[in-house]
């Protein structure tokens, strides 16, 4: 997943040695799920998925199929602006050393050939994905975080701990409960200058400060514009809040505003820098 990930445990839940066991088990939990997820390697459902021809399935584990169902949703709910299957236009647009570069027409068309998540059909009674497109490319980094802080929050759960936040690299954040004498974890975002309450709830940010230009709009087939501007969003699960905080940079403000409205425990904001956690 490319990132660091931290645990903090409120320490009316545990002593220093059972927070340290359980948060080894938090980490045994997210590299299992690294090995199922990565796209990057071999023994993975998403690696699978990407070696297969146009019409050919497979059957899958529960934790692809999970980020999968989530990620066709998305692309439904908001319209095309989340997709998961847009990798081909990183390696277009973007150098290995992570300079921009034109891309020919003819190029691009090819490209468009397989990408979009109307390729992919999930089978939902026997875990079957069936792509139409030869050779996709499935990349789960813009959700595969914040299911991991998810699956992590459920470990931490059964270890009897209830207050506790998961940090995946400072890009989404994950809050249950709250810490001994207070009603929510506070965390500072921007410049310093705004505060967050967070309890039973995640916080993903998206932006340019630290990767530069890698974020693709599946709806242009062509990067997203670098701007100053941060785009979070705050969802009942890290899995959504990572998935939408993508999808917030390329939707426009009367979707966004939309969309919330749709959803109880959605909400979006639009900051200058990025996010820290103040605990």
């Amino acid at each position: 997943m490319a990132t660091t990930f931290d645990v903090i445990i409120n320490h009316a839940d545990a002593d220093e040695t059972y927070a340290a066991q359980a948060a080894q088990a938090v980490f045994q939990e997210i590299a299992r799920l690294e090995d199922e997820l990565s796209r990057f390697r071999a023994s993975s459902d998403i690696y699978r998925l990407g070696q297969l021809k146009a019409g050919e399935s497979i059957l899958v584990g529960m934790a692809a199929w999970d980020c999968l169902s989530l990620a066709k949703a998305m692309h439904q709910e908001t319209n095309g602006a989340f997709d998961i299957t847009i990798g081909p236009l990183m390696s277009l647009f973007i150098t290995h050393e992570g300079e921009p570069r034109q891309v020919s027409k003819d190029v691009l068309d090819q490209a468009r050939q397989i990408i979009g998540s109307n390729r992919f059909d999930l089978e939902e009674d026997t875990m079957r994905v069936t792509v139409h497109a030869s050779n996709m490319i499935f990349d789960l980094g813009a959700m595969g975080k914040g299911y991991a802080l998810d699956q992590a929050a459920d470990v931490l759960q059964d270890w009897k701990i209830t207050n506790f936040v998961l940090n995946a690299g400072d890009s989404t954040i994950l809050a249950i409960g709250t810490p001994a004498g207070k009603d929510a974890w506070q965390l500072t975002l921007g410049d310093g200058t705004q505060k967050l309450a967070l309890t039973n709830r995640a916080l993903s940010g998206s932006g340019f400060a630290v990767k530069g230009a890698h974020i693709m709009n599946p709806r242009l087939f062509q990067p997203v514009p670098i701007r100053p501007q941060r785009s979070y969003a705050i969802a009942p699960t890290a899995a959504l809040s990572d998935a939408l905080s993508t999808a917030f940079m390329i939707m426009e403000k009367d979707e966004v505003t939309a969309l919330c409205q749709r959803y109880e425990g959605v909400e979006a904001l639009e900051l200058e820098t990025s996010f820290n956690s103040s605990l």
